[in-house]
């Protein structure tokens, strides 16, 4: 076989094997949801919808929440087929391996390496930012070169963010003790994030005024689409869910569920909020860094502030949980295809959990958010994202042609094939172009790094290529 075609060779997908990757299946449809929720409702759920109100939709910003949600459930419903199909780890990455080969898998997941990395960084910065502001109130307060990563506005020129990166650490642990213990954590602070959700919601619905919904739409169609784009990478993350498939107990029945429920729940939640934020405040003075704290101020309630407060942090414990989850077992993934080192594969043989592998990804992020600075961290994450989505969206059409594939029963089918896939690559594609030049400099510096990385190492051990190559010599 040429070499450029062993570029393109393709995972074999035997359904004889779908159960036997030695990870314990633990997880069901609510389980799945849940983590799904946890990924997509953080902390932004408390700042996004004012700020989208105030900067580009106005009152209608709940509108631009629906069209997010609208283009979000396009890749949801490629990815809910594709889970449903092929029940094995991995995401977007495994996915892309069986319809169109090794070299643009590898491609994609190193990109949602950074994807998960990345994130998991960020809202590290974010929950240490904020876990630093509640000591504050207590009298404590760390060294500065211990508060913020250097570079950051006013840390010093030497810093390292001790409470980010212990908090990396010890989402590790919890991690480490097995994939029950942590999604049974994960759950509770969901259900614990959807009642404080649901309190602020109850105690301002009352404050509403009718007038605050006029103008409704001040930046006409323009603002409301501004606003979707923005609102867009609100809901991004359940494709973390995609990544347990292996660990669920009935994946053809319950990943289907578990990526569309949880675009679901969160969608209510967004536009919920959304609606109350604004029929409390005009949209004008929504731009402010804590616009529910501010509008609990406004009605005088602050007595709910500090439970609104605890939501933030459990929100961003969550996607913590759940992001770190899908990075582990990504890398598990590309592992046991022969792509990375053997150490990323192995798993404890009690708690059937990629220790090594939780480890070393949870150090990684761990130093990233320690050391680098928000801004920076959070530029490559989106794209990654987009690139995933786009793929896996155009591949539900080669994926309904792959002879092997054919022969499987998908519990879950893509409605309005092929045109509902071919729109949502559409419109991944164009949020993609309409990304800033330095983040489109910093995807391309992270897959060049990949693609170095792949011929070095990737290449030459590929378990699916050593096959070919044993059987080239017989």
């Amino acid at each position: 076989m040429k070499e450029s075609r062993r570029l393109l060779v393709k995972k074999p997908v035997n359904p004889a094997n779908f159960n036997k990757s030695g990870l314990a299946k633990t997880l069901d449809a609510f389980s799945l949801t849940m983590m799904g929720v946890g990924a997509i409702v953080g902390s932004g759920i408390f700042i996004m919808p004012g700020i989208i109100a105030a900067k580009y939709a106005g009152p209608a910003a709940m509108l631009s929440f629906v069209i997010a949600a609208v283009v979000c459930s396009l890749a949801a419903l490629c990815y809910a087929e594709f889970s449903s199909t092929i029940p094995l780890a991995g995401s977007a990455y495994t996915y892309v391996y069986t319809v169109f080969g090794e070299f643009l898998a590898w491609i994609l997941g190193w990109a949602l390496i950074s994807e998960y990395l990345f994130s998991v960084s960020s809202v590290a910065v974010s929950w240490s930012s904020y876990f630093q502001n509640l000591l504050s109130g207590f009298g404590i307060k760390l060294p500065a070169f211990l508060s913020a990563a250097a570079g950051t506005a006013g840390a010093p020129h030497a810093g390292f963010n001790l409470i980010a990166f212990i908090v990396v650490l010890a989402i590790s642990l919890l991690l480490v003790g097995g994939v029950q213990e942590s999604t049974r954590v994960n759950s509770i602070m969901v259900v614990v994030k959807i009642l404080v959700i649901a309190l602020f919601i109850g105690v301002a619905i009352f404050f509403v005024k009718p007038a605050n919904f006029h103008p409704f739409m001040p930046h006409g169609v323009h603002g409301l689409v501004k606003g979707a784009s923005l609102a867009f990478y609100a809901y991004i993350g359940f494709d973390a869910v995609s990544t347990a498939s292996e660990e669920v107990k009935n994946p053809k029945h319950d990943m289907p569920i578990g990526i569309i429920g949880s675009l679901i729940v969160a969608s209510i939640l967004y536009i919920a909020m959304s609606v109350v934020l604004v029929g409390v405040v005009y949209y004008t003075k929504l731009n402010v860094a804590d616009p529910v704290a501010y509008a609990l101020a406004l009605i005088h309630q602050n007595w709910a502030a500090g439970i609104v407060s605890l939501g933030a942090v459990v929100g961003m414990t969550t996607v913590l949980i759940v992001m770190l989850y899908g990075g582990t077992r990504l890398l598990f993934a590309i592992s046991r295809d022969g792509l990375l080192p053997k150490t990323f594969r192995k798993l404890n043989p009690h708690t059937k959990v990629p220790v090594r592998s939780t480890w070393i990804f949870g150090i990684i992020s761990s130093i990233f958010a320690a050391v680098i600075p928000l801004d920076k961290i959070a530029e490559l994450v989106n794209i990654g994202t987009l690139f995933a989505f786009a793929m896996v969206s155009i591949g539900v059409i080669f994926l309904r042609k792959h002879e092997t594939l054919q022969q499987i029963e998908s519990s879950f089918k893509v409605p309005f094939f092929p045109v509902l896939p071919i729109v949502s690559f559409l419109a991944c594609a164009y949020l993609m172009i309409n990304l800033q030049v330095f983040t489109w400099k910093m995807f391309a510096i992270w897959i060049t790094l990949g693609i170095i990385i792949y011929f070095i190492y990737g290449y030459r051990h590929s378990r699916i290529r050593e096959g070919l190559r044993e059987q080239e010599t017989k």
